[in-house]
């Protein structure tokens, strides 16, 4: 098992991408570590850190469910400190809490702006940030950020320019700590979607049932995440990956099964022409 006493710090892994990769991860027999929010159900989501931790062992890992909201820097320090302290360090970082609102400017308040550039700016900075020392000793160490390529065609910017400024500092931080920490062998890497995937962001903000019916499962995503980790961290750093690529490298060409409706038109992701 690729994955034995590995342990993966995962943020917002109470559902969707997140928790995918962790049960796969936890499938392997990783030790993961459940960063985010969510301690009490919310409806129009589903999940908690709790189910979320569960699911993890019922498939076979070990998982640490910490309460993180990664805008609070204390928090961040004490899920860390936590992980190290259960599991005794730190050899893989997934930055995969985001916040997301695909509005023009005017329809986008100071709030929404500012919780984007919390969430996905300064706090993928801070988890990452606090992780490295931990990663500096790990095994293979990799750090995989959910962001995408950066794709400076205009109509990315032109419907919803705070969300993608956002996602492009996310992969800003990806690829300026990729170069800062060769020296220390220490893999960062992107990884984004070809198509929309099911979650509940695609049901709840982006385009209801219609959407989820054009997407693919998190479970694609989870398997590239899973081949990426395996590669040697000192060969395979600073790369923007697109999931179906990194599965067809893999010699998997058929993903007819991570389509939610089999044989369904699917339709294209943000930032990916």
């Amino acid at each position: 098992m690729h994955y034995q006493n590995k342990t993966v710090f995962i943020t917002g892994a109470t559902r969707g991408i997140g928790k995918a990769i962790a049960l796969k991860l936890g499938s392997e027999g990783a030790n993961i570590v459940i960063a985010a929010k969510s301690v009490e159900e919310n409806p129009k989501l589903g999940g908690t850190i709790y189910t979320a931790a569960a699911e993890v062992e019922k498939a076979g890992g070990k998982a640490l469910a910490v309460q993180c909201d990664i805008r609070f820097e204390e928090q961040i320090i004490e899920a860390v400190n936590k992980a190290v302290a259960t599991f005794g360090g730190i050899d893989i970082l997934v930055n995969n809490a985001s916040a997301i609102s695909l509005t023009t400017t005017e329809q986008t308040d100071a709030k929404k702006f500012d919780l984007m550039h919390d969430i996905n700016v300064r706090g993928t900075f801070l988890v990452s940030k606090h992780c490295i020392p931990h990663l500096k000793k790990g095994k293979n160490p990799h750090m995989l950020f959910l962001s995408p390529p950066l794709n400076m065609n205009p109509k990315w910017f032109g419907n919803h320019v705070a969300y993608t400024i956002s996602k492009y500092n996310m992969s800003m931080i990806m690829m300026g700590l990729s170069e800062e920490l060769k020296k220390y062998q220490i893999a960062a890497n992107a990884l984004w979607p070809k198509t929309t995937i099911a979650t509940a962001a695609v049901q709840n903000l982006l385009g209801g049932e219609a959407l989820m019916n054009m997407s693919r499962k998190p479970e694609i995503i989870a398997d590239a995440a899973y081949y990426i980790f395996q590669k040697a961290a000192t060969q395979c750093t600073g790369n923007f990956f697109i999931d179906e690529n990194v599965l067809n490298d893999e010699g998997v060409t058929d993903l007819s099964h991570y389509s939610v409706v089999p044989g369904a038109r699917l339709y294209n992701d943000l930032f990916t022409d």
